[in-house]
């Protein structure tokens, strides 16, 4: 081999750096990959001579070059792929829609099957039987509200309908007594006859029924249940409702369903009872329990109940039964009487209504027809009066209050009744209640429960009731 000067082989190195730069980059070409990057900030050191050899092999006898390239070993590197995630098949049925499923289920790979989960961590069994009964309560509140509509429009076109009767069977009896030449007093006395009968018929069906108090009780029922449903839906926003509250949940809707019921044969609350009856729509198991009295000592706190607030709310209770509803009970009496007075009289008018024009014509004079066009108007207007007026809806209305005053005061008898002071409600939050039930503030209830006491000195009745909002 010819020897080279040490100038001309570091010339011929300069040439050959182009050739290892296109030979590195022809052998990457074909991968597509993020280290191409790196491999190329590289490159300016993939080329680099070891000086000493040179050196070396410029001064030794055999003038022979050795040259060597160092080649950086490049960094391997890992790619992450972000996992996409997935929801399961239950909650994905459970959230379809924007609406949230209040059964739980679970997902079986294996057997392709959803299930109920019976008890989870974040649900209990308590609150899966209340989530069943705010269902209840719910489809409840529906049914009574359109039963209730439907039975206003009964009582608003049976009013109409027996009305156009009447005025129009009345109509053709004046008109046979004037005896007018050439009337037909055979086809009208046939045609009011029959009119007044059917208006007697329809008059005690409607009577019977009294279409205005029976809209009156589903607008309590729907009210009543949709302030169960609001009970329920605070015990489950609190979380951890007990077995006891879910009981109680329960029995009171069978409650309201026995006062409320929603058929007419067999069921239906009777309209003509001989007195007054408070409604009761609670259950019945709280007002049955008996424990002796603990009263508090002094003024010492005990789950915020004292001497001072015991004695308050035995002064409310005894407000309440000698003015709201002792009052309430006199005037549904009265209510009472009056729709007993025009339930009868108004079939009874229209009896004797038919009666007359049965019997109308030359033979008996005029007077046959005056009467059945006279008592045909009354009939009218007395029927008008009692359900135009919803007589029926006023009475059922005081035995509502009626009943909530009793429900107030048994509330309060049945909480002072227990013995444990722990075991009762708060007596700061039940006190705040009682008050906002009779539409008062607590410095008003603390000034109501001062008149009995007023009362009994001063030798007067008590000049003011308890509840402000009725």
């Amino acid at each position: 081999m010819p020897s080279e000067s040490p100038s001309l082989f570091i010339l011929n190195i300069c040439e050959h750096k182009s050739f290892f730069s296109i030979f590195l980059k022809g052998a990457n070409s074909n991968t597509n990959s993020p280290a191409e990057e790196i491999l190329n900030k590289k490159r300016p050191h993939m080329a680099s001579l070891q000086a000493s050899n040179f050196l070396a092999s410029s001064s030794s006898p055999s003038k022979q070059i050795h040259s060597a390239i160092s080649v950086p070993k490049l960094p391997s590197i890992r790619f992450s792929v972000p996992k996409v995630p997935t929801k399961s098949l239950s909650v994905e049925l459970n959230t379809r829609d924007g609406f949230i499923n209040t059964t739980p289920f679970q997902k079986n790979v294996i057997g392709s099957e959803t299930r109920p989960v019976e008890e989870s961590s974040s649900a209990s069994m308590a609150t899966v039987q209340l989530y069943a009964i705010l269902e209840s309560v719910i489809d409840r509140v529906e049914m009574h509200n359109n039963v209730g509509q439907q039975r206003e429009n009964w009582n608003t076109l049976l009013l109409n309908s027996i009305n156009m009767i009447t005025l129009t069977a009345a109509t053709m009896a004046g008109v046979t007594a004037t005896g007018g030449a050439g009337v037909s007093v055979l086809g009208l006395k046939l045609a009011s006859t029959l009119l007044f009968s059917a208006a007697t018929g329809m008059l005690v069906m409607m009577n019977k029924i009294q279409p205005s108090q029976l809209v009156e009780e589903q607008r309590n029922a729907t009210r009543l249940f949709k302030q169960l449903q609001g009970q329920i839906e605070t015990l489950l926003a609190i979380g951890s409702p007990s077995k006891e509250e879910v009981k109680d949940a329960m029995e009171k809707v069978l409650a309201l369903d026995k006062a409320y019921p929603l058929p007419l044969l067999g069921v239906m609350l009777e309209k003509f009872p001989e007195s007054l009856e408070p409604a009761v729509w609670w259950p019945k198991t709280q007002s049955q329990k008996t424990n002796e009295q603990k009263h508090s000592n002094g003024k010492v706190e005990s789950n915020g109940w004292t001497e001072e607030l015991e004695l308050e709310m035995r002064q409310v209770v005894e407000v309440i039964k000698r003015k709201d509803s002792e009052d309430y009970e006199r005037l549904g009496n009265k209510a009472l009487k009056m729709n007993k007075v025009l339930a009868a009289s108004g079939p009874l008018l229209t009896g004797i209504a038919a009666l007359g024009s049965a019997f109308m014509g030359p033979s008996n004079g005029p007077w046959a027809a005056i009467m059945a066009a006279a008592a045909g108007a009354l009939a009218s207007a007395v029927n008008t009066f009692e359900h135009g007026g919803q007589v029926g809806m006023v009475f059922e209305m005081y035995r509502n209050n009626a009943g909530f005053f009793k429900l107030v005061q048994e509330s309060i008898e049945w909480t002072l009744s227990e013995s444990d002071l722990e075991k009762r409600e708060n007596g700061e939050l039940f006190e705040m209640k009682v008050a906002l039930q009779l539409g008062r503030s607590l410095s008003q209830l603390r000034d109501l429960a001062k008149k009995p006491s007023y009362s009994c000195i001063e030798g007067s009745p008590i000049d003011e009731f308890a509840s402000k909002l009725f």
